[in-house]
Protein backbone atom coordinates (compact mmCIF):
# COMPACT_ATOMS: atom_id res chain seq x y z
CA UNK A 1 0.00 0.00 0.00
CA UNK A 2 1.42 3.36 -0.99
CA UNK A 3 1.81 5.89 1.78
CA UNK A 4 1.70 9.63 1.28
CA UNK A 5 4.67 10.54 3.44
CA UNK A 6 4.20 14.26 2.92
CA UNK A 7 0.74 14.09 4.44
CA UNK A 8 1.79 12.10 7.52
CA UNK A 9 1.11 14.17 10.67
CA UNK A 10 4.66 14.27 11.94
CA UNK A 11 6.01 15.08 8.49
CA UNK A 12 3.45 17.84 8.05
CA UNK A 13 4.42 19.40 11.35
CA UNK A 14 8.10 19.32 10.48
CA UNK A 15 7.47 20.78 7.03
CA UNK A 16 5.47 23.75 8.30
CA UNK A 17 6.87 23.88 11.79
CA UNK A 18 8.98 27.00 11.28
CA UNK A 19 6.16 29.20 10.02
CA UNK A 20 4.56 29.83 13.45
CA UNK A 21 8.01 30.55 14.91
CA UNK A 22 8.86 33.34 12.48
CA UNK A 23 6.90 36.14 14.28
CA UNK A 24 8.52 35.17 17.58
CA UNK A 25 11.99 35.11 16.05
CA UNK A 26 11.35 38.46 14.34
CA UNK A 27 10.41 40.11 17.64
CA UNK A 28 13.44 38.62 19.43
CA UNK A 29 15.82 39.74 16.65
CA UNK A 30 14.26 43.23 16.59
CA UNK A 31 14.54 43.61 20.38
CA UNK A 32 18.11 42.32 20.35
CA UNK A 33 19.15 44.72 17.59
CA UNK A 34 17.47 47.63 19.39
CA UNK A 35 19.26 46.88 22.65
CA UNK A 36 22.60 46.63 20.81
CA UNK A 37 22.17 49.93 18.97
CA UNK A 38 20.30 52.05 21.53
CA UNK A 39 20.62 52.47 25.28
CA UNK A 40 17.00 52.20 26.54
CA UNK A 41 17.85 54.29 29.61
CA UNK A 42 18.33 57.32 27.34
CA UNK A 43 14.89 56.86 25.79
CA UNK A 44 12.26 56.54 28.54
CA UNK A 45 9.49 55.62 26.09
CA UNK A 46 11.55 52.76 24.67
CA UNK A 47 12.46 51.56 28.13
CA UNK A 48 8.80 51.59 29.15
CA UNK A 49 7.77 49.73 26.01
CA UNK A 50 10.39 47.02 26.54
CA UNK A 51 9.40 46.60 30.19
CA UNK A 52 5.69 46.34 29.41
CA UNK A 53 5.94 44.06 26.37
CA UNK A 54 8.66 41.91 27.92
CA UNK A 55 6.78 41.64 31.20
CA UNK A 56 3.60 40.51 29.45
CA UNK A 57 5.49 37.87 27.51
CA UNK A 58 7.19 36.60 30.65
CA UNK A 59 3.79 36.42 32.38
CA UNK A 60 1.78 34.96 29.53
CA UNK A 61 4.00 32.45 27.73
CA UNK A 62 4.37 30.02 30.68
CA UNK A 63 0.59 29.83 30.90
CA UNK A 64 0.27 29.36 27.15
CA UNK A 65 2.66 26.41 27.61
CA UNK A 66 0.52 25.11 30.49
CA UNK A 67 -2.60 25.44 28.36
CA UNK A 68 -0.91 23.69 25.44
CA UNK A 69 0.17 20.93 27.84
CA UNK A 70 -3.40 20.40 29.06
CA UNK A 71 -4.64 20.62 25.47
CA UNK A 72 -2.21 17.91 24.34
CA UNK A 73 -3.18 15.66 27.27
CA UNK A 74 -6.85 16.05 26.31
CA UNK A 75 -6.13 15.29 22.65
CA UNK A 76 -3.95 12.23 23.18
CA UNK A 77 -4.87 10.65 26.50
CA UNK A 78 -8.52 11.58 27.19
CA UNK A 79 -11.00 9.41 25.28
CA UNK A 80 -13.73 11.08 23.28
CA UNK A 81 -16.32 9.17 25.29
CA UNK A 82 -15.50 11.34 28.32
CA UNK A 83 -16.79 14.41 26.50
CA UNK A 84 -19.72 12.50 25.04
CA UNK A 85 -20.84 11.75 28.61
CA UNK A 86 -20.61 15.42 29.49
CA UNK A 87 -22.57 16.28 26.36
CA UNK A 88 -25.32 13.89 27.48
CA UNK A 89 -25.94 15.94 30.62
CA UNK A 90 -29.24 17.84 30.63
CA UNK A 91 -28.67 21.08 28.72
CA UNK A 92 -29.38 23.31 31.77
CA UNK A 93 -26.50 21.56 33.57
CA UNK A 94 -23.91 21.59 30.79
CA UNK A 95 -22.91 25.26 31.03
CA UNK A 96 -22.74 25.51 34.86
CA UNK A 97 -20.73 22.26 34.95
CA UNK A 98 -18.31 23.59 32.31
CA UNK A 99 -17.88 26.83 34.28
CA UNK A 100 -17.24 24.98 37.56
CA UNK A 101 -14.62 22.86 35.79
CA UNK A 102 -12.45 25.97 35.98
CA UNK A 103 -11.77 25.10 39.63
CA UNK A 104 -9.97 21.95 38.48
CA UNK A 105 -7.75 23.65 35.87
CA UNK A 106 -5.27 26.27 37.13
CA UNK A 107 -5.06 27.74 33.61
CA UNK A 108 -4.64 31.43 32.84
CA UNK A 109 -6.66 33.15 30.14
CA UNK A 110 -3.99 32.55 27.49
CA UNK A 111 -3.87 28.84 28.27
CA UNK A 112 -7.64 28.39 28.39
CA UNK A 113 -8.04 29.28 24.69
CA UNK A 114 -6.20 26.25 23.23
CA UNK A 115 -7.84 24.01 25.83
CA UNK A 116 -11.32 25.24 24.85
CA UNK A 117 -10.53 24.77 21.17
CA UNK A 118 -9.35 21.22 21.79
CA UNK A 119 -12.47 20.44 23.83
CA UNK A 120 -14.69 21.69 20.98
CA UNK A 121 -12.71 19.71 18.40
CA UNK A 122 -12.98 16.58 20.57
CA UNK A 123 -16.77 16.82 20.57
CA UNK A 124 -17.76 18.95 23.56
CA UNK A 125 -20.57 21.39 22.80
CA UNK A 126 -18.97 24.70 21.71
CA UNK A 127 -21.20 26.60 24.14
CA UNK A 128 -19.77 24.55 27.03
CA UNK A 129 -16.20 24.93 25.71
CA UNK A 130 -16.59 28.73 25.51
CA UNK A 131 -18.10 28.79 29.01
CA UNK A 132 -15.09 26.91 30.36
CA UNK A 133 -12.70 29.19 28.47
CA UNK A 134 -14.18 32.32 30.04
CA UNK A 135 -14.67 30.89 33.55
CA UNK A 136 -11.34 29.10 34.06
CA UNK A 137 -9.15 32.24 34.28
CA UNK A 138 -11.36 33.59 37.09
CA UNK A 139 -12.56 30.50 38.94
CA UNK A 140 -9.29 28.59 39.12
CA UNK A 141 -7.83 28.27 42.63
CA UNK A 142 -4.63 30.21 41.92
CA UNK A 143 -6.58 33.30 40.88
CA UNK A 144 -8.91 33.00 43.86
CA UNK A 145 -5.91 32.76 46.19
CA UNK A 146 -4.26 35.83 44.62
CA UNK A 147 -7.50 37.80 45.05
CA UNK A 148 -7.64 36.79 48.71
CA UNK A 149 -4.07 37.96 49.28
CA UNK A 150 -4.57 41.23 47.36
CA UNK A 151 -7.69 42.27 49.31
CA UNK A 152 -7.08 40.71 52.72
CA UNK A 153 -7.80 43.08 55.60
CA UNK A 154 -9.92 45.46 53.51
CA UNK A 155 -13.53 46.40 54.15
CA UNK A 156 -14.45 45.30 50.63
CA UNK A 157 -12.76 41.89 50.95
CA UNK A 158 -15.91 39.74 50.67
CA UNK A 159 -17.44 42.00 48.02
CA UNK A 160 -14.35 41.59 45.87
CA UNK A 161 -13.84 37.87 46.45
CA UNK A 162 -17.44 36.69 46.12
CA UNK A 163 -18.22 39.35 43.52
CA UNK A 164 -15.37 38.24 41.27
CA UNK A 165 -16.19 34.54 41.53
CA UNK A 166 -19.95 35.04 41.25
CA UNK A 167 -19.95 37.58 38.45
CA UNK A 168 -17.29 35.66 36.54
CA UNK A 169 -19.45 32.54 36.74
CA UNK A 170 -22.57 34.43 35.59
CA UNK A 171 -20.83 36.12 32.65
CA UNK A 172 -19.27 32.84 31.45
CA UNK A 173 -22.56 30.93 31.60
CA UNK A 174 -24.49 33.79 29.98
CA UNK A 175 -22.07 34.00 27.05
CA UNK A 176 -22.24 30.22 26.66
CA UNK A 177 -26.02 30.54 26.51
CA UNK A 178 -25.66 33.20 23.79
CA UNK A 179 -23.49 30.76 21.78
CA UNK A 180 -26.43 28.35 21.91
CA UNK A 181 -26.38 25.37 19.57
CA UNK A 182 -23.78 26.66 17.13
CA UNK A 183 -21.41 23.98 15.88
CA UNK A 184 -17.63 23.98 16.13
CA UNK A 185 -17.44 24.54 12.36
CA UNK A 186 -19.42 27.78 12.80
CA UNK A 187 -17.08 29.10 15.49
CA UNK A 188 -13.56 27.84 14.84
CA UNK A 189 -11.10 28.90 12.20
CA UNK A 190 -9.73 25.87 10.33
CA UNK A 191 -6.32 24.60 11.39
CA UNK A 192 -4.28 22.56 8.88
CA UNK A 193 -2.76 20.44 11.65
CA UNK A 194 -6.25 19.40 12.82
CA UNK A 195 -7.38 18.10 9.43
CA UNK A 196 -7.65 14.31 9.21
CA UNK A 197 -4.42 12.84 7.91
CA UNK A 198 -3.75 9.46 6.27
CA UNK A 199 -2.16 7.07 8.74
CA UNK A 200 1.14 5.32 8.09
CA UNK A 201 0.18 1.84 9.27
CA UNK A 202 3.72 0.59 8.90
CA UNK A 203 5.05 3.30 11.23
CA UNK A 204 2.23 4.26 13.60
CA UNK A 205 3.00 7.22 15.83
CA UNK A 206 3.30 6.54 19.53
CA UNK A 207 1.14 8.43 21.99
CA UNK A 208 4.14 10.41 23.23
CA UNK A 209 5.11 11.42 19.69
CA UNK A 210 1.58 12.68 19.13
CA UNK A 211 1.58 14.36 22.55
CA UNK A 212 4.74 16.38 21.89
CA UNK A 213 3.59 17.14 18.35
CA UNK A 214 0.32 18.64 19.62
CA UNK A 215 2.12 20.38 22.49
CA UNK A 216 4.58 22.17 20.20
CA UNK A 217 1.92 22.92 17.58
CA UNK A 218 -0.49 24.56 20.04
CA UNK A 219 2.26 26.45 21.87
CA UNK A 220 3.74 27.93 18.70
CA UNK A 221 0.34 28.68 17.18
CA UNK A 222 -0.86 30.55 20.29
CA UNK A 223 2.54 32.03 21.11
CA UNK A 224 2.70 34.13 17.96
CA UNK A 225 -0.61 35.80 18.85
CA UNK A 226 0.56 36.48 22.41
CA UNK A 227 3.63 38.21 20.96
CA UNK A 228 1.35 40.32 18.78
CA UNK A 229 -0.89 41.20 21.72
CA UNK A 230 2.02 42.01 24.05
CA UNK A 231 3.50 44.32 21.42
CA UNK A 232 0.17 46.14 21.00
CA UNK A 233 -0.27 46.44 24.77
CA UNK A 234 3.24 47.87 25.10
CA UNK A 235 2.48 50.50 22.46
CA UNK A 236 -0.82 51.45 24.14
CA UNK A 237 0.65 51.72 27.62
CA UNK A 238 3.61 53.76 26.42
CA UNK A 239 1.74 56.41 24.45
CA UNK A 240 -1.67 56.67 26.22
CA UNK A 241 -1.39 59.11 29.19
CA UNK A 242 -2.21 57.41 32.49
CA UNK A 243 -3.61 60.70 33.84
CA UNK A 244 -6.78 60.08 31.82
CA UNK A 245 -7.86 57.54 34.44
CA UNK A 246 -7.89 60.10 37.27
CA UNK A 247 -10.45 62.29 35.54
CA UNK A 248 -13.13 59.59 35.33
CA UNK A 249 -12.69 57.79 38.66
CA UNK A 250 -15.65 59.52 40.30
CA UNK A 251 -18.04 59.52 37.33
CA UNK A 252 -20.77 56.83 37.56
CA UNK A 253 -20.79 54.23 34.77
CA UNK A 254 -17.86 55.99 33.10
CA UNK A 255 -15.58 54.68 35.86
CA UNK A 256 -16.74 51.10 35.12
CA UNK A 257 -16.11 51.49 31.41
CA UNK A 258 -12.75 53.17 32.11
CA UNK A 259 -11.42 50.30 34.20
CA UNK A 260 -12.74 47.75 31.72
CA UNK A 261 -10.85 49.67 29.03
CA UNK A 262 -7.75 49.80 31.20
CA UNK A 263 -7.95 46.06 31.80
CA UNK A 264 -8.19 45.58 28.04
CA UNK A 265 -5.07 47.67 27.44
CA UNK A 266 -2.95 46.38 30.32
CA UNK A 267 -3.54 42.73 29.33
CA UNK A 268 -2.51 41.44 32.74
CA UNK A 269 -2.37 37.79 33.69
CA UNK A 270 -5.34 36.86 35.90
CA UNK A 271 -2.96 35.44 38.52
CA UNK A 272 -1.56 38.94 39.10
CA UNK A 273 -4.29 41.41 38.13
CA UNK A 274 -5.90 41.55 41.62
CA UNK A 275 -2.82 43.29 42.99
CA UNK A 276 -3.07 45.94 40.27
CA UNK A 277 -6.81 46.40 40.79
CA UNK A 278 -6.33 46.76 44.55
CA UNK A 279 -3.98 49.69 43.91
CA UNK A 280 -6.78 51.70 42.23
CA UNK A 281 -7.97 53.04 45.58
CA UNK A 282 -9.61 56.05 43.91
CA UNK A 283 -12.10 53.68 42.27
CA UNK A 284 -14.93 51.90 44.07
CA UNK A 285 -15.39 48.15 44.49
CA UNK A 286 -17.74 47.81 41.51
CA UNK A 287 -15.22 49.46 39.16
CA UNK A 288 -12.44 47.23 40.45
CA UNK A 289 -14.68 44.21 39.87
CA UNK A 290 -15.26 45.37 36.30
CA UNK A 291 -11.47 45.35 35.89
CA UNK A 292 -11.10 41.89 37.44
CA UNK A 293 -13.93 40.22 35.50
CA UNK A 294 -13.60 41.82 32.07
CA UNK A 295 -9.78 41.70 31.81
CA UNK A 296 -9.35 37.91 32.10
CA UNK A 297 -12.02 37.44 29.43
CA UNK A 298 -11.17 40.18 26.93
CA UNK A 299 -7.90 42.10 26.50
CA UNK A 300 -5.41 42.93 23.78
CA UNK A 301 -3.51 39.66 23.80
CA UNK A 302 -6.72 37.65 24.11
CA UNK A 303 -8.20 39.62 21.22
CA UNK A 304 -5.33 38.40 19.06
CA UNK A 305 -5.78 34.85 20.37
CA UNK A 306 -9.52 34.92 19.70
CA UNK A 307 -9.04 36.21 16.16
CA UNK A 308 -6.56 33.42 15.48
CA UNK A 309 -8.87 30.78 16.95
CA UNK A 310 -12.45 31.81 16.20
CA UNK A 311 -14.28 33.33 13.27
CA UNK A 312 -14.38 37.10 13.07
CA UNK A 313 -18.13 37.28 13.61
CA UNK A 314 -18.01 35.10 16.71
CA UNK A 315 -15.08 37.04 18.15
CA UNK A 316 -17.03 40.29 17.73
CA UNK A 317 -20.09 38.76 19.40
CA UNK A 318 -17.98 37.38 22.25
CA UNK A 319 -16.40 40.75 23.04
CA UNK A 320 -19.74 42.60 22.92
CA UNK A 321 -21.51 40.01 25.09
CA UNK A 322 -18.79 39.91 27.74
CA UNK A 323 -18.62 43.72 27.87
CA UNK A 324 -22.40 44.18 28.11
CA UNK A 325 -22.97 41.50 30.78
CA UNK A 326 -20.00 42.66 32.86
CA UNK A 327 -21.15 46.28 32.73
CA UNK A 328 -24.73 45.44 33.73
CA UNK A 329 -23.53 43.07 36.46
CA UNK A 330 -21.19 45.61 38.06
CA UNK A 331 -23.90 48.28 37.90
CA UNK A 332 -26.21 45.99 39.89
CA UNK A 333 -23.42 45.31 42.38
CA UNK A 334 -23.03 49.05 42.85
CA UNK A 335 -26.77 49.43 43.46
CA UNK A 336 -26.87 46.57 45.97
CA UNK A 337 -23.61 47.10 47.85
CA UNK A 338 -23.06 50.81 47.23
Amino acid sequence: MAVDVASHPSTARRAGGWRPVLPVLAVIVALGATLRLVDPARLPWLQNFLIVAGGLLVEALPFVLLGALVSAVIEVFVPTTAFERLARLPRPLQLPTAALAGFAFPVCECGSVPVARRLAVKGLAPSAAVTFMLAAPILNPIVIASTVVAYRGRDIFWTMLLGRVGLGFIVAVAVGWVVGSRSAADLLRPRPDEAPQPLDLARPESRWTRFFGHLSGDFLFMGKFVVLGATAAGVMQTFVPQSIIDGVAKTPVVDLVALMGLAFVLSLCSESDAFVAASFIQFGASAQLAFLVFGPMVDLKLGALYMGTYSRGFTRMLVIAVAAITLVGTMWIRVIFG
